[in-house]
């Protein structure tokens, strides 16, 4: 996903003369084609991530597109009142490319575990927030970005994941897509975004084998969130399961927490993600994924044992 990403900063590059790309303390080969064929239009920076997101805005101010890219703990949690004040006060066209959203970087322990960047990125007015299922669904964004007027936080699963997208379902920034349709009213209806929609369809395939029904809404945008969307498919749900790699506080559980609450009659809300705690354990991302009971035959688990317990209305 990552590499898929910086390769659309240089194909967008090649097409629009005002994208630029802005590199943050990151390999001196990253982008190498581009730096050479365009050297005016690429720079690397060093460990400075709040004058990267000032000198982003400058250009913004100039008629450019950049694309900030680095690690997503360092270009949201150190340069936060940058972004609040150089980029979101003035809606400027940046684009923030942060590795490793989630537990991506599980070896590397709680410093670089991006698990509020969504609930940080999303409280900021003007602030987009996208979090793609696959590569796929990386190039579609990546292209919808160009003349999208308002700063857009992009985050980066690690890559590798399995392809769930589809071009025949379109993409448009701020429109959640139906990834699975249930055959009837009254399903289970999980909610999420990024990698963690390809482990709802899981989840889903294997409820069906319980004789449950259930649909998978893919929320790539949580900000602005598709309200319509979701209570349209939701209202006549007999539980709405929201998954998300991110703390269960301010993210897209939240999201949609804050939906139903102005809204009477919506069926009960699970929300499914990580504590509000730091990460005492290490390892790679599945390994926290499945300490947090976040992998599908967990969630799957969950949800039966919600039935069986007769939590849905």
């Amino acid at each position: 996903m990552r590499k898929t990403c910086l390769n659309m900063v240089h194909q967008l590059a090649q097409q629009d003369p005002r994208v630029v790309f802005i590199g943050s303390d990151l390999s001196p080969g990253l982008l190498q084609e581009m730096k050479e064929e365009m050297p005016a239009r690429y720079f690397m920076e060093g460990v400075t991530e709040a004058n990267v997101i000032g000198m982003a805005a400058g250009m913004a101010m100039d008629g450019f597109v950049p694309f900030v890219n680095t690690i997503a703990t360092f270009i949201t949690r150190r340069s936060y009142e940058q972004v609040a004040l150089d980029l979101c006060l003035h809606d400027l066209p940046v684009r923030f490319i942060g590795n490793g959203g989630g537990v991506v970087y599980a070896p590397l322990g709680p410093t670089h575990l991006a698990v509020e960047d969504i609930a940080i990125m999303r409280a900021l007015p003007n602030m987009t927030v996208t979090a793609v299922a696959d590569s796929d669904e990386m190039v579609r964004l990546m292209k919808a970005t160009l003349d999208w007027p308002h700063p857009i936080y992009i985050r980066l699963g690690k890559g590798g994941d399995p392809i769930v997208s589809h071009d025949r379902r379109g993409f448009e920034i701020g429109k959640g897509i139906v990834m699975r349709e249930a055959a009837g009213t009254g399903a289970v209806v999980f909610v999420s975004c990024g990698v963690m929609t390809n482990r709802c369809l899981s989840a889903s395939k294997l409820l069906s084998r319980q004789g449950i029904d259930s649909e998978v809404i893919h929320i790539h945008t949580i900000k602005p969130l598709d309200e319509e969307l979701i209570i349209e498919r939701t209202h006549h749900a007999s539980l709405v399961v929201s998954v998300e790699e991110h703390t269960r506080i301010g993210g897209l559980g939240s999201a949609v927490a804050e939906l139903f609450a102005e809204r009477s009659g919506m069926p009960a809300l699970v929300r499914l993600g990580l504590p509000d705690a730091f990460a005492t354990n290490y390892g790679v991302q599945d390994d926290l994924l499945s300490l947090n009971g976040l992998q599908p035959d967990q969630i799957t688990n969950r949800i039966l044992n919600d039935v069986a317990q007769k939590n849905v209305a």
